[in-house]
């Protein structure tokens, strides 16, 4: 999985991060390397849709936080991925 929006939304599923901890949690669980132009890029993204927030802070790092319909898209994204795996794995299991 390389979706950068996805990406982003498992990461915060377990809590508020600021970029840095988004792209350090990303290259821990994936094993993927998310640049700043990308990582904020989908950032954007999510905001833009109502994915995730901006928490409001004093500190020079913005947290962000996945709101409740970003869970459910995190949600509808995975259930159909899950499909897609334990397909290919029937056919790999066949050829």
């Amino acid at each position: 999985m390389s979706d950068p929006s996805l990406l982003v939304l498992a990461s915060l599923i377990t809590g508020e991060k600021h970029g840095y901890a988004i792209m350090e949690d990303i290259r821990r669980f994936a094993g993927v390397r998310l640049g700043p132009g990308t990582l904020y890029g989908a950032i954007t993204r999510l905001q833009d849709r109502g994915w995730i927030r901006a928490v409001e802070t004093e500190a020079r790092r913005k947290p962000y936080r996945i709101t409740a319909e970003g869970r459910h898209h995190l949600e509808e994204q995975m259930t159909a991925l899950e499909r897609v795996v334990k397909t290919a794995m029937q056919r790999l299991r066949r050829a």
